[in-house]
C-alpha cells in the first residue's frame, strides 16, 4: 500500500496540516530542568516474549483532511491533563494540526496506529502527548512514575533522537516524567546510569540500544508503549533487522505507534508484523510535499552547478539546505562554496558528533548560510525557517525527494525546493516525475543564478 503524493503549485491553497507543534528549543542541555530518575528496577530476569502475530491493516484508511475549512481542534478539548496542557501552552500552542487531531484521541484509547505523516506535520507531539497522559494517569492511580521503563521510542538517527528528547523536556516540564536519549555519539556512562536507575521514556537508535541490551542494562519487561518514528528511513538505512530483534524482546501486550513519511508496500508489510488491529491514519497531503512549497527544476550543465549555487547563496541569506549524494561530494562542494566566501559547512556521517552539532547550530543561529548534506546525515533535522532546499543532483527515488523537500515549507510557511538537472540526469528526472505522479516543469537556469519560482504542475 502506498500513500501517493499530490504536489500542487503555489496557487493551491495552503494545507492546514503543515502547521507544526515543534518550535525550536534554544536551551542547552545544562539549562534544561533535570528529569527525576526514580527508583532502581527490581532485579528480576527479563521475560522472553514471542513476536506479535501478524494482523492485516485495515483496507480503508482513516484519512486526515487537509481542507482549509476543517479547522484544528483545541488541545483543551482532548481531555489532556492540565500539567501536559501547561507544557503545550508554554510553547505557544493552543490548537492541533490535523495529524495530531486524528492520532491523539486514538492513541489515548490505547489503539495501535500506523500513521503516514511527513516531518513538520506535528507528529512528534501526536505521540508524545498521549504518552505523557498515560504516565500521569497511571501515577494518579497510585502507580509511581519512575523506576522502570514503560515507553520506548526508536528513531533512525541520533539527531532525531535528541530532538525528540528536547520535545519531551518541553512538554513534560510540569510533570515528574523522566527520559533519556540512548544513541551513538553521546557518552555511554550517563545513558547506562539512567537505564539502571529506571526512566519512564527511552528514546534510542537501534544499534546503541542493542548494545545496552546485550550488556543487560536496558530492560523492558514493563514496557507498555513502543513508538517507531520514521520507519521508512530505518528500513532504508538497514536497521530493520535490529528493530525486529528489539521488538521480539518486548512484551507482546503493548501499544505500538508507527510513523512513516512514506508508506511503500515493504514498510506496510513490516508494520503489519508488529502492530495489532491497527488504525491507519494518513496526513492530508497524502504523503506528498506540503502545498506551501514551490518546486523548481533548473536545467544546466554539471559544470555550471557550482557557479549557480554560489551565485544563489550570495543573494539568499538562508538558511538553506543543499543535498548531495555522497560524503565526499559534500566535502568537495562545501570547500568550493566556502572558497567563494560563503559561510557553509558539510554535514555527513563521517563528521564527528561535535562537528555535526556545530554545523546544525550554526545554521540555526545564522552563522552559516547553508549546510551541504547527505540524505542520511540530514534525516530528522528540525530547523525552523529553512527557505530553500537545493537538490544538487536529481534524487533517484520518490522517497528521497519527499524527505529532502520536507525540510522547507513547514509551519504553514512558504518554501522553495530547487532541483538542479544536468542533461545526463534527464532520464532520472523523468522517472522521478512518473513515480511522483506529477509533471515537473523545468526551465533554463537564469543568468544570475537565482530562480524566480516555477511551480510543479499537477
Amino acid at each position: 500500500m502506498e500513500c501517493r503524493p499530490t504536489i500542487r503549485g503555489a496557487a493551491s491553497s495552503p494545507s492546514a496540516c503543515v502547521n507544526r507543534l515543534n518550535p525550536q528549543d534554544n536551551s542547552t542541555p545544562s539549562e534544561r530542568r533535570p528529569r527525576r530518575l526514580g527508583r532502581s528496577p527490581a532485579q528480576a530476569s527479563v521475560a522472553s516474549h514471542a513476536p506479535r502475530r501478524r494482523r492485516a491493516a485495515p483496507e480503508t484508511p482513516l484519512e486526515v483532511s487537509a481542507d482549509a475549512d476543517q479547522l484544528p481542534v483545541s488541545f483543551d478539548s482532548l481531555g489532556l491533563d492540565p500539567r501536559v496542557l501547561k507544557g503545550v501552552a508554554d510553547r505557544g500552542f493552543a490548537k492541533t494540526t490535523p495529524i495530531q487531531a486524528a492520532v491523539i484521541p486514538s492513541a489515548l484509547e490505547g489503539a495501535d496506529i500506523i500513521a503516514c505523516a511527513e516531518t513538520g506535520t506535528g507528529k512528534t507531539a501526536a505521540f508524545l502527548l498521549p504518552i505523557l497522559q498515560r504516565l500521569i494517569r497511571r501515577a494518579d492511580g497510585g502507580v509511581p512514575i519512575g523506576g522502570r521503563t514503560t515507553v520506548l521510542v526508536l528513531t533512525p538517527t541520533r539527531e532525531l533522537a535528541v530532538q525528540i528528547e528536547d520535545d519531551i523536556q518541553g512538554f513534560a516540564y510540569h510533570t515528574p516524567v523522566s527520559s533519556v536519549t540512548v544513541c551513538g555519539g553521546l557518552p555511554s556512562e550517563p545513558q547506562e546510569r539512567a537505564l539502571k536507575a529506571g526512566v519512564d521514556i527511552v528514546v534510542a537508535t537501534p544499534g546503541r540500544l542493542m548494545d545496552h541490551q546485550r550488556g543487560g542494562v536496558a530492560r523492558f519487561e514493563h514496557l507498555e508503549v513502543l513508538v517507531l518514528d520514521e520507519a521508512d528511513r530505518m528500513m532504508d538505512m538497514g536497521f530493520w533487522p535490529d528493530v525486529t530483534r528489539i521488538v521480539q524482546s518486548l512484551p507482546a501486550e503493548r501499544q505500538t505507534l508507527l510513523f512513516s513519511a512514506t508508506m511503500p508496500d515493504e514498510v506496510m508489510s513490516r508494520a503489519r508484523e508488529i502492530v495489532r488491529d491497527p488504525r491507519f491514519i494518513a496526513s492530508g497531503t497524502r504523503n506528498g510535499p506540503a502545498r506551501t512549497i514551490t518546486h523548481v527544476v533548473e536545467a544546466l550543465t554539471s559544470a555550471r552547478k557550482g557557479e549557480w549555487l554560489a551565485k544563489f547563496l550570495r543573494r539568499e541569506r538562508g538558511p538553506v539546505l543543499v543535498f548531495v549524494r555522497t560524503k565526499r561530494g559534500a566535502d568537495r562542494l562545501a570547500s568550493r562554496i566556502i572558497s567563494a566566501g560563503i559561510r557553509a559547512a558539510a554535514l555527513h556521517a563521517d563528521r564527528t558528533q561535535a562537528q555535526r552539532t556545530s554545523a546544525v547550530e550554526g545554521l540555526r543561529s545564522g552563522r552559516y548560510t547553508a549546510l551541504i548534506a547527505t540524505d542520511l546525515a540530514a534525516r530528522g533535522l528540525d530547523i525552523d525557517g529553512i527557505t530553500h532546499v537545493i537538490n544538487y543532483e536529481v534524487p533517484t527515488t520518490r522517497e528521497a525527494y519527499v524527505h529532502r523537500v520536507g525540510r522547507t515549507g513547514r509551519a504553514n510557511e512558504a518554501g522553495t525546493a530547487v532541483t538542479l538537472m544536468a542533461p545526463e540526469e534527464r532520464r532520472t528526472l523523468d522517472a522521478l516525475a512518473r513515480d511522483l505522479g506529477v509533471a515537473l516543469e523545468e526551465r533554463a537556469a537564469t543568468a544570475d543564478g537565482v530562480p524566480k519560482g516555477h511551480p510543479v504542475s499537477v
